[in-house]
This record gives C-alpha cells, sequence and structure tokens, in this order.
C-alpha cells in the first residue's frame, strides 16, 4: 500500500486545494496500478510552520512561496 506524503509551509494552499491533492495524487496512483490501489493509497498533507523550511540557508515564508508564484 503506497504512502504519498505532501509537505507544505502552512498559509499557502486552501483547504479545498489541499483536498484537490489528495484526490489527484490518489487518482495517479489508481491510473499507474489499478481501481484495486484507490483503497489502499495513503496521502498524507503536512504543514510546516511559516520560517521552519529551509532553502539556501535562509527560512522559506508563506510570505516568500507566495511572491514566488506571483
Amino acid at each position: 500500500m503506497p504512502l504519498v506524503d505532501i509537505q507544505l509551509i502552512e498559509g499557502v494552499f486552501t483547504e479545498a486545494q489541499k483536498k484537490g491533492m489528495i484526490e489527484k495524487v490518489t487518482d495517479a496512483m489508481v491510473e499507474i496500478e489499478g481501481e484495486a490501489m484507490r483503497g489502499v493509497t495513503w496521502v498524507r498533507v503536512q504543514e510546516f510552520r511559516s520560517g521552519a523550511w529551509g532553502i539556501g540557508g535562509k527560512g522559506l515564508t508563506t510570505e516568500d512561496v507566495r511572491a514566488l508564484t506571483s
């Protein structure tokens, strides 16, 4: 049974977007391995506090991520 972790910085994605991620990742696993995988595919969305995730020695904040996508 697959376990897929999605790790995000809190406050970037809405609850609806996170729900969509779970559904689409599950659908991708089903597409690869067949419908029998749907009931045994686990998807976890883990959120990290703004600034607790670093890239290049700098803590990445919610605002930093939003600036990258605008």
